[in-house]
């Protein structure tokens, strides 16, 4: 498996400039990067509204509340904005975070308020895992567009966990997530046969999540056509 390319703040910041000069645009940067197109969209987004801080990540839990959500998801399902629209209005932190949202809303999940630095990684103190573990945990909430909540969830691990894996991942380091405390500790390693394995669920875990956004765009056509009739 081929290490990823570090996505520094500088790196963002020359993709984000490029693409505002006209030099450049979304997709071919995400390309580059091997990001998805709307991640390089979001920068550009968060740039515009917040300059070099928006740029920056965050390990503390936004705070969203419930009429906030409510009114973008209104935005989005009375046609008169788009979501990438709505997301840049509502200044929501992604496109992902506001497509969560709809699907619980259009499947009446009750939709709660986000309270400032509170997540779940307040309710779970995460716990020990193995090196390749901590490989298959950044793999996956890198392929579900960050969804660290996701990832919370699904391994039963706390968000500092996720955060530090995947940043110290997305640094181009998997050595990273090696935990080589105490002398007398034999070095983590990978052999081939789980190196494949865990690429084939990296690769699940991307098509679950396009897949769900591909339902997610069909519902909300569906929706529009419904409103136009």
């Amino acid at each position: 498996m081929s290490k990823r390319s570090p996505i520094s703040l500088e790196v963002k910041l020359h993709a984000v400039q490029r693409c505002l000069e006209h030099k450049s645009n979304p997709n071919y940067e995400a390309k580059q990067l091997r990001v998805c197109k709307s991640t390089v969209k979001d920068w550009i987004r968060k740039y515009k509204a917040d300059g070099l801080d928006g740029l920056k990540e965050s390990n503390t839990w936004k705070s969203y509340s419930k009429e906030l959500k409510l009114a973008a998801i209104k935005d989005v399902l009375s046609g008169h904005c788009s979501v990438e629209e709505a997301t840049k209005k509502h200044r929501i932190s992604s496109r992902s975070v506001l497509g969560k949202w709809i699907s619980k809303y259009t499947n009446e999940i009750e939709l709660k308020p986000t309270p400032k630095g509170k997540g779940l990684s307040h309710m779970n103190k995460g716990r020990k895992t193995t090196f390749k573990e901590r490989i298959e945990i950044a793999q996956y909430t890198i392929a579900n567009g960050l969804d660290y909540q996701k990832a919370i969830e699904k391994y039963d691990v706390s968000y500092q966990q996720v955060y530090a894996w995947v940043r110290k991942y997305r640094a181009g380091s998997e050595d990273a997530l090696k935990d080589n405390r105490g002398r007398k500790k034999p070095a983590e390693e990978l052999d081939e046969h789980e190196r494949l394995k865990l690429r084939i669920k990296e690769l699940e875990a991307r098509n679950e999540y396009l897949e769900m956004e591909n339902a997610l765009a069909k519902k909300l056509a569906e929706i529009k056509r419904r409103n136009t009739r």
